[in-house]
């Protein structure tokens, strides 16, 4: 089976590459070919953007295409970012250190502990429009200072309570028996093989 993986995010890729070794899929990054897409993510829910991604990557690559929305939910800001956790700060040009640095200015004269969690839906989708989507979450702390050189994004702030470490500070193999976006795959890696034996029948 072919797969694209419908994301430019370095560290996404390597987290789908690891989750879904031992599967017979060959998979694809945009960048072998060639395939930069700027895809609006204008969706209401995590679902929706998931979807909405995978698609713009089915139809442009000619093949099944993987992607994922992703939000950090902080409980004392309401849920926020949520949606807009890759957008969270007024600046088009921020980087994942900017929004880290932007939600602890935020969280700053909120009473502790930040309770939080992150929440991931992956959707698959194919050129036809047919689509599959499996969700999985992860709660934890915010943290004030950042810990670790692993992971992307809030990682570094995000404490993982049974772990007591950051995200950050777990390697590919651990965070991938926990986290948000390894359990949204291994929710959806049945449906993976249904289409796979479909395909192959």
């Amino acid at each position: 089976m072919k797969l694209m993986l419908g994301t430019s995010n370095q560290g996404k890729i390597r987290e789908f590459q690891s989750l879904l070794e031992g599967l017979d899929i060959e998979l694809y990054k945009p960048v072998e070919e060639l395939l930069d897409l700027n895809v609006t993510e204008d969706g209401e829910t995590y679902r929706e953007n998931a979807v909405i991604k995978a698609k713009a990557y089915a139809q442009a690559a000619g093949m099944w295409a993987l992607a994922d929305d992703t939000g950090l939910e902080v409980d004392a800001l309401d849920g926020a970012p949520g949606l807009r956790s890759a957008r969270y700060v007024p600046n088009p040009n921020a980087t994942d250190a900017d929004r880290r640095s932007y939600l602890l200015e935020n969280l700053r004269d909120k009473p502790t502990p930040w309770t939080a969690r992150f929440r991931c839906v992956v959707a698959l989708a194919h050129p036809d429009g047919l689509d599959i989507t499996a969700q999985g979450a992860c709660s934890g702390q915010i943290i004030p200072e950042e810990r670790g050189n692993h992971g992307f994004g809030y990682d570094p702030i995000f404490l993982v309570l049974a772990k007591g470490r950051t995200m950050a500070e777990l390697d590919l193999e651990e965070k991938n028996k926990i986290s948000h976006r390894a359990r949204a795959v291994r929710n959806l890696i049945p449906h993976l093989k249904d289409l796979m034996a479909s395909e192959g029948s």
